[in-house]
């Protein structure tokens, strides 16, 4: 089988999968195979980039990086709606539709108004061209690299009778309420300031100007509205928005299933009732009701006001708030042993679920609260699954409240805490010997991101370090079927009392010690991420993997070499440079090593050459006669030059090949960046 068929047929499986799983919610194979066939069909890309087709799914992992984005002019424009919170303003919008069609017979489409960012998609012969922002409504941003990272977005439809050679499809990006809790404990253990909820979290992935970066917050996106010219013979593609919802769903885009077409206002009413307690079991935020009138040619008939169609309205729920007393404060320690207070509430009904714990994040909204113990305070579940407090009643303040003081001594070991210059969180420095500290560490290191030992979840970990079989992730590589079959022990639930037993018969031993071999095949970017070093999180470990190719560079990095890393700030490159420091750590990634980790990255490591270019930066744009972007990038390192990302006054030299991007170019004039030639870089090697 010649290159070109491998591509081909590796593309055309890898699609087929994800088809099945993220829209029919089938696994065809287990996620090694699928891995393992990306890996494949991304490095044979890398050979014979000529051959890769368009639709090919490695375009999902990201990795374009612009420095701008391009504007789009939308073919159609992007009207917001008027909106409403008052169920007369629906009477009344009813009686308009009903009097602008002159009493004739309509229906309503009722659609989940999603809290995400409203997209533009156009394909032409079926092959996604083009992503966009809705901007001003009239133009947006060309974010194409990033849509194509959005897993439910299909980047080619396959060849249907009726599908139009040129079509719209605008839809709402979000990110899901999971992954932004994901996100967000990440960032607390590394320190970051939390994102504030997740609409603007989506909102701010999608504008990122590294796609790569923007994959990996596993964003999505449901379509629910369909654009293109009139038919040759002037008819319309689909006659009704219910028809054009279900055309939608049948070439493969993502359509949320939660609509309904209401005959009456009373039906909308109870769809609207119904989702305001339902809406808080979907996996991401909504927060309203968009009614449509059904038929596209009474659409046309009822038209538009400057701002907004006359045939639709969203109608806005309330915010859900509930006030409850604050009985206590428990504090919890984390990875990094940043401790978090989390409120103890009188337990409260809150969006159809019962409410007894929410977050405070840390000593600084404490203080901006002005909260105290036995308060009433105001709870809120917005567009986060864990509820937060957002103020207090003092109103209802009395004489029986207490100051909380924050602790001094960390809840789970007492040892004294500290808290670092300008960090909102107190630490227990007892990185070793803290319990929560030391199990948060074995979560860190299994987690699907780090080694992807997920067969040890569910309370295995804790039950290994209670019968002390394992100090470190490194004694993980020593376990045998023989230390494990049998291990049994029980452990009372959160809340409710009831006692879970934790089993290691020999089907779960298997399964442990298969995914733990496993994991040795896990990239040298996903073990520095492993290692848990405070503010390190996935994109930093991939920049310092790439940076210094191999464990042995990164561990030798002075403090200096490691502030040079391009996004490696002086905070991180303290806080690396501290942990390889210390002798355990050391001792730590030799067993790692000895275990049989990856401790290379894909790129091979360059031999030095000669110091004619240390101390200079790089970077190049367009195509070059004499070398491949590679080679260009291996001659820079060779010779002890460093490669930057992006243009910036931290740069020396632009090197321009044919076909230079303008951006770059443009920016390198305005900072009076030299820009070089081929022959100009090659005799500054002097070859």
């Amino acid at each position: 089988m010649n290159p070109q068929q491998r591509i081909n047929e590796l593309t055309d499986k890898l699609i087929w999968y994800n088809q099945q799983y993220y829209q029919n919610s089938i696994s065809e194979v287990d996620d090694f195979t699928f891995d393992q066939q990306l890996q494949e069909l991304t490095l044979l890309e890398k050979q014979y980039p000529e051959l890769r087709r368009p639709d090919s799914p490695t375009q999902r992992v990201g990795g374009t990086i612009s420095k701008e984005f391009a504007t789009v002019y939308h073919r159609f424009p992007m009207l917001s709606l008027g909106n409403t919170y008052s169920e007369t303003d629906l009477i009344e919008f009813d009686n308009r539709v009903r009097k602008g069609l002159r009493d004739e017979p309509y229906e309503y489409i009722c659609e989940l108004k999603f809290d995400g960012v409203a997209l533009s998609m156009t394909y032409e012969n079926g092959v996604l061209v083009q992503g966009a922002t809705r901007g001003d409504g009239v133009r947006g941003d060309d974010i194409t690299a990033n849509i194509r990272t959005i897993r439910t977005m299909p980047l080619t439809v396959r060849a249907q009778d009726d599908l139009p050679a040129l079509f719209e499809v605008r839809g709402e990006g979000f990110l899901p309420l999971a992954e932004f809790e994901r996100i967000n404990k990440e960032r607390e253990d590394i320190g970051e300031p939390l994102l504030a909820n997740p609409r603007n979290a989506a909102s701010g992935t999608f504008k990122q100007q590294d796609s790569g970066a923007v994959a990996k917050r596993r964003l999505d996106c449901y379509l629910y509205s369909f654009l293109s010219e009139p038919n040759p013979d002037g008819t319309e593609r689909f006659q009704t928005h219910e028809e054009s919802l279900v055309g939608l769903a049948h070439w493969g885009f993502n359509v949320s299933p939660t609509w309904r077409k209401c005959a009456t206002i009373s039906e909308v009413m109870a769809y609207i009732n119904e989702w305001e307690t339902r809406r808080f079991d979907l996996p991401l935020g909504t927060d309203g009701i968009v009614i449509k009138v059904n038929r596209y040619d009474q659409q046309r008939e009822l038209g538009y006001t400057a701002k907004s169609p006359r045939w639709a309205i969203a109608f806005k729920y309330k915010a859900m708030a509930a006030s409850t007393t604050l009985n206590a404060i428990n504090y919890q320690v984390g990875r990094t042993g940043a401790v978090t207070p989390v409120a103890m509430l009188t337990p409260v009904l809150l969006a159809g679920t019962v409410v007894k714990r929410a977050s405070l994040h840390n000593a600084n909204e404490i203080q901006r609260l002005g909260v105290e113990l036995h308060d009433t305070v105001f709870v809120e579940k917005g567009g986060e699954i864990i509820p937060k407090v957002t103020g207090v009643d003092l109103t209802k303040r009395h004489g029986q409240t207490e100051p909380i003081i924050y602790p001094t001594h960390c809840p789970a070991c007492d040892t004294p805490l500290i808290r670092r210059e300008g960090e909102a969180h107190f630490y227990c420095p007892n990185e070793k010997g803290c319990p929560p500290q030391r199990q948060a560490r074995f979560e860190h290191f299994i987690q699907r991101r780090a080694m992807n030992i997920e067969s040890l979840g569910e309370g295995k970990i804790q039950l290994l370090i209670d019968r002390n079989l394992v100090q470190t992730p490194a004694d993980l590589y020593d376990l045998t079927n023989e230390q494990l079959l049998g291990l049994e022990k029980a452990y009372p639930a959160d809340d409710t009392g009831k006692v879970r037993v934790v089993k290691f018969g020999q089907k779960t031993v298997d399964n442990i010690l298969t995914a733990i071999e496993r994991s040795k095949t896990q990239p040298f970017a996903n073990v520095v991420f492993a290692l848990g070093i405070r503010y390190v999180g996935n994109t930093t470990a991939e920049r310092l993997t790439d940076y210094f190719g191999s464990m042995d560079a990164l561990m030798a990095a002075s403090l200096e070499t490691l502030s040079g890393v391009p996004d490696v700030g002086p905070r991180i490159a303290q806080s690396v440079a501290e942990w390889f420091g210390e002798a355990d750590n050391q001792h730590y990634v030799q067993r790692l090593k000895a275990a049989g980790l990856q401790m290379v990255g894909e790129r091979k490591v360059v031999e030095a050459v000669s110091d004619t270019l240390t101390g200079k930066t790089f970077l190049y744009s367009g195509t070059f006669t004499n070398y491949t972007r590679e080679e260009i990038e291996t001659q820079i390192a060779a010779h002890g030059g460093r490669l930057l990302s992006g243009v910036s006054k931290k740069l020396n030299y632009l090197i321009v090949g044919e076909n230079a991007g303008p951006s770059k170019v443009a920016k390198a004039q305005q900072l009076n960046v030299p820009m070089i030639g081929e022959d100009e870089f090659t005799a500054m090697l002097g070859e």
